[in-house]
């Protein structure tokens, strides 16, 4: 374990600060000095950052990257062959693809990951012996790529929503689904916290989860079970990603969304609303209005083309913004930064719509996936740094404040979690990360006709 680290610039919660000495115990900060020397810390290149945190993954959708833009298509053709995907996964191979997913985040900096975990059992919805037996995989995965995770553990009842109603399952959906509120919560409550891993849960979508059992989600994240009520699970929940969610929402439901998770109040400041793109005003305000947390995935919402969300008029409203890189169309966190400003540019016409300082606060939103104690470097946060090089033909000359307008991944060089080092001189402690993703991906990928390729 890393004792004490130096650089000679660091972005402190008051701003950017020069010649930084930061001292480490049992994996906390325990002083912070400015305007000094190293002395016997390790010295670190380029400028200091909190360790980023990752809000929104789905880890197995990395097999996909590079492999769905043959015939162009929609949200809804992609969601196909990540179906094709997902039907071959088992612990084994779920366990080799997160491992590498969860180091490549390690690479970009990311310190910590929120998984949004649904592909829960085998085929046809066969429990494993041991029904968290995916979950038990996901937790070994971030512990061997030195990542702290947040296990989002998604309910999944409905096969999809339309003006006439909820849908069956379809055969690739029986894996997602525990078939009821109740044997959903209690298999979720057989999962144990761990020193790396805070369970969550999430509510899929209002097409995957009938109003009637939305409550129910929403008490049992309150419930804290074992924790207390007065430390709730993390809850989150896709919303309104897709105009076509809105319209079934509101073609059988007469509400949007929004307005549905309003009437079963699972809105608050424990929830965080991914995608958030296409909202009414109504929506916006009822999100503010409830200090509701809302996760942006800008790469994976271009990739997909969903659209841009309102991210300035929610952050106006009340709501705490933070990043995500969802499908992994680009592990990228300071590009999920930079893209929450270029697409309010897009939107608005202007520049300046975020500062600098407010991207690095969404992009190292912890207490989004319940770690409030990390995300900045202060005396007794969780040492996590991530130090980024400014000699790069990308980054030379740029303004350490500034950094998130001119960095990307490649230029992370040094990522400490807990104290402890994880990647070194841009390489991780587990090796060939890209060596690890090849090989497994090619495991995954379906290569019958029709499957992805």
């Amino acid at each position: 374990m890393i004792t004490a680290v130096f650089a000679a610039d660091a972005l402190l919660p008051d701003g950017p600060a020069r010649d930084v000495r930061i001292e480490i115990d049992a994996g906390r900060i325990s002083t912070v000095t400015t305007d000094t020397e190293p002395g016997d810390a390790l010295r670190l290149p380029g400028v200091l950052l909190p360790g980023f945190a990752d809000v929104h993954s789905h880890a197995f959708h990395r097999a996909l990257r590079g492999r769905t833009h043959d015939d162009g298509g929609t949200f809804w053709t992609w969601r196909r062959l990540m179906y094709a995907v997902a039907a071959r996964l088992d612990p084994d191979l779920m366990l080799r693809l997160a491992r590498a997913v969860y180091a490549e985040a390690a690479l970009a900096g990311v310190s910590a990951v929120g998984e949004f975990h649904y592909l829960h059992h085998a085929p046809g919805g066969v429990r494993y012996a041991d029904p968290n037996a995916m979950a038990e995989a996901l937790r070994q995965a971030a512990a061997d790529a030195g990542v702290r995770l947040t296990l989002l553990d998604t309910a999944y009842l409905a096969g999809g929503l339309d003006p006439s109603g909820h849908r069956p399952l379809d055969p690739v959906q029986q894996r997602f689904s525990d078939g009821d509120v109740g044997t959903w919560a209690a298999r979720v409550a057989a999962l144990p916290d761990s020193a790396g891993l805070r369970v969550g849960v999430a509510i899929h979508s209002v097409r995957a989860v009938p109003a009637g059992d939305l409550s129910a989600v929403g008490s049992f994240a309150r419930s804290g079970l074992g924790r207390g009520a007065d430390d709730p699970r993390p809850l989150h929940v896709h919303l309104s990603e897709q105009p076509a969610e809105n319209a079934a929402a509101l073609g059988f439901y007469g509400r949007t969304p929004t307005a549905l998770l309003e009437r079963a109040g699972v809105l608050g400041p424990g929830t965080t609303a991914v995608h958030a793109t296409h909202l009414t005003e109504a929506d916006v305000a009822t999100l503010g209005a409830h200090r509701t947390g809302v996760c942006f995935c800008p790469t994976t919402e271009r990739d997909l083309a969903d659209g841009i969300g309102p991210a300035r008029l929610l952050a106006d409203a009340g709501c705490m913004l933070s990043l995500g890189s969802d499908q992994h169309a680009v592990l990228d966190l300071v590009e999920e930064a930079r893209a929450l400003e270029l697409g309010e540019r897009v939107r608005s016409g202007r520049r300046g719509c975020f500062s600098p300082a407010e991207l690095l606060a969404a992009l190292t939103r912890h207490q989004a996936i319940g770690w409030p104690d990390a995300g900045r470097i202060a005396v007794g946060a969780r040492a996590d740094l991530v130090a980024v090089r400014t000699d790069t033909v990308r980054t030379a000359g740029a303004r350490p404040e500034q950094i998130v307008f001119a960095a990307t991944a490649a230029d992370v060089d040094t990522v400490i979690v807990d104290g402890e080092p994880v990647v070194r001189d841009g390489r991780h402690r587990l090796g060939d990360v890209g060596a690890l993703l090849a090989e497994v991906i090619a495991a995954c990928q379906d290569v019958a006709e029709g499957g992805p390729r």
